[in-house]
Order: C-alpha cells, then structure tokens, then sequence
C-alpha cells in the first residue's frame, strides 16, 4: 500500500547539500567544468565561419592561417570550390584543435586519476588532428607557386591597357 504525502513535504532526493550525480560538492568546485569541445563544435557547426571574430587575436590568426593557406595552394584565382570549401573546413578544425589544446595545456595532468586513463578529450583531439592530416591531404601538402604570365605577355597585355586608356581619352569631349 502507497503513503500519499503532502504536496509540500521534502523529497528525500532532494535534501540540502546534495547536487546531481557526479557532480556533488559545494558551489564553484570546478567539478562540473569542461573543456567546452561540444560549445565550440556546435557554434562553428551551426554559423560556419561567421563564429570566428576577426576582431579578436584567436580571429586574426586563424584569417592569416587562411591567408598562408591558400596562398601556398597557388591563390584564390587557382581553387576549385571544393578546395575552397575544404580550406574552409580546415580553418574550423584548427579553431577547435587551437581550443583543445590550450584548454589541455591549463590541465594539472592529462590522466584521470579515478580511471587510470587518459582524459577523453585527448582521443576526441586525435580524431581531429587525424580529420586535419586527411584535409591537407586532399588539399595536397607540397607548395604551389602561383601561375605568373611571361614578360612578352605581360609587356603585350600593359600595352593594351595604355592603348584602351588612350582610346577612351581621345573619344571623351574636352570642356
């Protein structure tokens, strides 16, 4: 037979003191802290690369890694879409390995102690440093020079713009 308690009597689960599982302890024991791996992810996942703020350190550097990026597969003039969009998904990786790392780096140890292993984040990085090497493969790893005209073709293509330039100033009225 069920007791029928009052609404307003205390659940046993719910006593003072008591947090959720796993995650006990006064308030601001950093027990429940984390590396924010999913945070990040998701962001970048559901903006792309408007997440990034160019106005901050982390921003500028990863649109200089951009930059070095395509210059070395020969400029922006040379890639195909799909090695734009694969360039765009390498910059994200590196965003979220960047954060990875330094959130590892702030870590008193790599290991956790309870469960003798290594801290799960430390695979999830692997995946990704393994997720980059395969990018940049595909991307190709040698350095492309970019396509540079010859001097007579050069020299021919400037005479044509000066000729174009005078063209257009002859035929303008003068006031």
């Amino acid at each position: 037979m069920t007791t029928l308690r009052p609404s307003n009597a205390p659940d046993a689960r719910l006593s003072k003191g008591v947090g959720k599982a796993g995650r006990s302890g006064p308030p601001g024991n950093a027990n429940a802290r984390t590396h924010g791996l999913h945070t990040l992810r998701k962001a970048v996942a559901t903006l792309g690369a408007r997440v990034i703020n160019r106005r901050t350190r982390v921003g500028r550097q990863l649109a200089a890694w951009h930059t070095n990026l395509v210059a070395d597969l020969g400029g922006v003039d040379q890639l195909s879409t799909q090695q734009r969009a694969l360039v765009d998904e390498a910059v994200k990786l590196k965003l979220l390995l960047d954060c990875i790392d330094a959130w590892l780096f702030a870590q008193p140890s790599l290991v956790d102690r309870r469960k003798r292993a290594l801290l799960p984040v430390v695979r999830e990085r692997t995946a990704l440093v393994s997720q980059m090497q395969s990018l940049l493969r595909d991307l190709g790893l040698e350095r492309r020079a970019r396509e540079v005209p010859t001097l007579a073709s050069y020299l021919a293509e400037k005479r044509n713009v000066e000729n174009a330039t005078d063209a257009r100033q002859d035929d303008s009225p003068h006031a």
